[in-house]
């Protein structure tokens, strides 16, 4: 039977980002994400609820979170579900409890003006990061290979 776990969530951190290092020098970091869901009843009277959601960032990821990721930044996770299950020290019961294992990381809305981590510009876009794809964090783009004409055998058709 085939298998998929895969998840997507668009919110606001909860606190700020908090990063450490294992013993073996990988970075670590427990976000905490609001993400919230408006919906009408019947009669009209919208409502909202909103979910509370632990995150866990990796390696170069973890370290990119804790730079530029404050308490209230939007951000879009992509990951997986994770249980993790463990004894309660104080009394003895099983504990378990559901999070997101971040694969890779959206920052959305706006840089914010001064403070660390500004790079001077603002805008409704975002910078992606994670996965094989992750992008440089310099201003320029990253430079072009010149236009090559394909060799005649590399043709297809």
């Amino acid at each position: 039977m085939a298998s998929f776990n895969k998840v997507i969530l668009v919110g606001n951190l909860t606190r700020d980002p908090e990063v450490r290092y294992t013993p073996k020098g990988s970075a670590v970091c427990d976000l905490g994400l609001a993400v919230n869901r408006q919906y009408s009843l019947e009669g009209g009277e919208k409502r909202e609820e909103v979910t509370f959601v632990d995150v866990v960032l990796w390696a170069r990821l973890a370290e990119i979170a804790g730079e530029y990721l404050k308490k209230g930044r939007p951000v879009l996770i992509e990951g997986r579900l994770q249980l993790d299950s463990w004894d309660d020290k104080q009394s003895g019961q099983k504990r378990s409890k559901l999070r997101v294992i971040g694969e890779t990381m959206q920052l959305l809305g706006s840089r914010p003006t001064g403070g660390e981590g500004d790079e001077g510009s603002s805008g409704g876009g975002g910078r992606s990061y994670g996965g094989s794809s992750s992008q440089s964090r310099s201003s320029a783009p990253p430079p072009k290979a010149p236009p090559s004409e394909p060799d005649d055998d590399e043709i297809p058709f």
